[in-house]
């Protein structure tokens, strides 16, 4: 059993995704004071809802690769009302620049029981607005975003609710939970259980922060 800590943190609207300073905008320091864990995946700054942090380099790696599919639910509010072949739509791929999307799941659900958004989202009087709930595998650049409004229906308001079996159940904006996972449970893909013998996946870093962004430094 290889046991690392994972951190899962309801992420507010307006913070950045990273641990480095940011002038006046809020960053993950500001939340979370442990040593050595970095964020798992993506989600951006106008973004709310699940981030999931992790001192396991290996871990950090299946959990946010794309090979592992391990599915992202999200709640969006988007302004109009999608019909079925809209949602069709989004089930079956959409083409955006960088290619088509893989096969999703899409439903119009009820407004769920969510903290109200600071600043309040901004709605049009004449268009009526609704909640979907969608369902992903990837984790390109601002998809959901850009799946929804190449449907036709601009998001309002992005909140990440799940990712695999971890959910926001239970935590507030800006508050995080510390878990303690076996990480051969969760890294089921042989690439991964062949991945680094290294107890945390350290070659990924250096002085306590990873090589290739500055302990989340790039904005995801």
């Amino acid at each position: 059993m290889l046991t690392s800590q994972l951190v899962v943190f309801n992420k507010p609207f307006g913070v950045l995704s990273q641990f480095s300073p940011a002038g006046n905008t809020p960053v993950l320091a500001d939340f979370i004071n442990l040593p050595e864990v970095y964020p798992a995946g993506r989600l951006d700054k106008d973004s709310e809802g699940l981030l999931l942090l992790t001192d396991d380099g290996v871990l950090q790696h299946c959990i946010a690769h794309p090979r592992q599919k391990m599915r992202k639910r999200y709640w969006v509010q988007v302004e109009g009302i999608p019909d079925n072949a809209s949602l069709a739509r989004l089930e079956q791929g959409i083409l955006l620049k960088d290619g088509m999307t893989a096969p999703a799941t899409a439903r119009i659900i009820e407004p769920p029981d969510v903290w109200p958004r600071n600043p309040p989202v901004r709605y049009r009087a004449r268009i009526p607005t609704c909640w979907l709930e969608l369902g992903i595998n990837e984790g390109r650049n601002r998809q959901v975003r850009r799946m929804t409004a190449a449907a036709g229906f601009p998001t309002l308001r992005l909140i990440r609710y799940a990712i695999g079996n971890w959910t926001l159940e239970g935590l507030s904006p800006g508050q995080w939970k510390l878990l303690n996972v076996d990480r051969n449970e969760i890294c089921q893909h042989p690439h991964h259980r062949k991945s680094s013998p290294a107890r945390h996946g350290r070659r990924h870093y250096r002085a306590g922060r990873p090589v290739s962004d500055g302990r989340g430094n790039r904005q995801w």
